[in-house]
């Protein structure tokens, strides 16, 4: 991914300033910020606002990436919408071409509130080239992309600080205090100000499972209400909301097999490592009741990740995700590390976690690449080829 704003301010501008069109609610943050964004268009919705949202990346199809009151565009709209974004703008990068075909579907599409997550960082992400928004947020600070926006937390939060605008108040979730100052000081320097989302009062549910939801859920109902949402708009919304591969329950099963759980999450560093360590501890299942299919990518952490998870799961099968746009780790490395079985391709490692045992709940993590592919095998759904951007 290029970081930089001048080749979408370019662009935008031969287009007619299509990010112009439309109020906007743009979420940074290391983790959450995607469970954010999706509160935030539920409870949009529940207040009557035709929204779009554009969130990055996509799971099984591109079209999740852009979706307009909910729901994914369609094949004929996409496919006439990224043509046009590529014939008139083909100096962009990839991520700089999804960005500007979102904010020309946003404008084709009338909406009157889009919801944008950013990519990687803030201050120099595609996205970022959207005037001031009606509410923005940061929702976590934690190491990951550390390559690209610094090896500090203090450095990734200046950078995902960048997002502020003159006249702007930040929405923050909970940060370190040395990440929060400097949240606080980038922002000052542009104009802006900040304002923590706190420990206040939720909904009664929470369409979203994980204790980390409830921050997340605290930091869209500030968003929610900045957007003019009623109470109620905001209650209906938290609780309505759906977010795929993101401790996601499927159950499936085969004639003369006995029926498996499957809990998807889209952890890929070591925060939402500890957010799906958390979590399985609270189901009180015995290691030997769990099995683990986990792969992940060769830019991330993936030793500290495997920590967190891999004692909660006593049958692991190990698999390198396929067809992402970095190299993923040799499933050798992980079983060398926790000892488990190597799997040839994600297929075969989910047929053999759950062929496994006693094993009633097989978790797949550690890839969004590969939690994907694996929602795709599961639910027999189409896929498109998987871009980590």
């Amino acid at each position: 991914m290029r970081l930089g704003l001048e080749p979408m301010r370019e662009a935008c501008a031969r287009f007619g300033h299509p990010e112009r069109a439309f109020e906007s609610v743009h979420v940074a943050g290391t983790n959450g910020k995607g469970s954010v964004c999706a509160m935030v268009e539920s409870i949009a919705r529940s207040a009557g606002r035709k929204t779009g949202m554009f969130t990055s990346p996509h799971l099984c199809r591109f079209a999740e990436r852009i979706r307009i009151a909910g729901e994914p565009m369609d094949d004929a709209m996409l496919a006439d919408t990224l043509v046009r974004a590529l014939d008139g703008a083909p100096e962009l990068s990839f991520f700089e071409t999804a960005t500007l075909a979102a904010f020309l579907a946003f404008r084709d599409a009338n909406v009157d509130l889009a919801v944008v997550e950013v990519g990687i960082g803030g201050r120099l992400d595609a996205t970022n080239v959207l005037p001031r928004p009606r509410a923005a947020a940061i929702t976590r600070i934690a190491l990951d992309h550390t390559d690209r926006l610094g090896p500090t937390l203090v450095e990734i939060a200046r950078e995902k600080a960048g997002i502020a605008k003159a006249g702007l108040d930040l929405v923050v979730g909970p940060l370190p205090a040395d990440a929060r100052a400097a949240v606080d000081e980038v922002a000052r320097s542009l104009g802006a100000t900040t304002t923590a989302a706190g420990d206040g009062a939720l909904p009664a549910r929470i369409g979203l499972e994980g204790d980390y939801q409830r921050d997340n859920a605290r930091v869209a109902a500030l968003l929610g209400a900045r957007i003019g949402a009623s109470p109620a708009a905001i209650e209906r919304g938290i609780e309505s909301v759906r977010w795929p591969g993101r401790l996601e329950h499927i159950e499936t099963g085969r004639p003369g097999a006995p029926a498996r759980r499957f809990l998807l999450d889209a952890a890929h560093n070591p925060d939402g490592a500890e957010g799906l360590a958390r979590h399985l501890r609270s189901l009180a299942l015995a290691p030997s009741d769990v099995a683990l299919v986990f792969g992940a990518l060769g830019d991330k952490d993936w030793a500290a990740m495997l920590d967190a998870i891999a004692p909660l799961a006593a049958t692991r099968v190990y698999v390198a995700p396929q067809g992402g746009s970095r190299p993923a780790i040799d499933p050798a490395a992980l079983a060398a590390r926790h000892a488990g079985l190597e799997a040839p391709s994600v297929a075969n490692a989910v047929s053999r976690a759950a062929d496994a045992a006693r094993v009633s709940l097989v978790v797949v993590a550690g890839s969004l690449v590969l939690v994907g592919e694996a929602r795709a095998l599961l639910l027999g759904l189409p896929r498109d080829p998987p871009v980590a951007l």
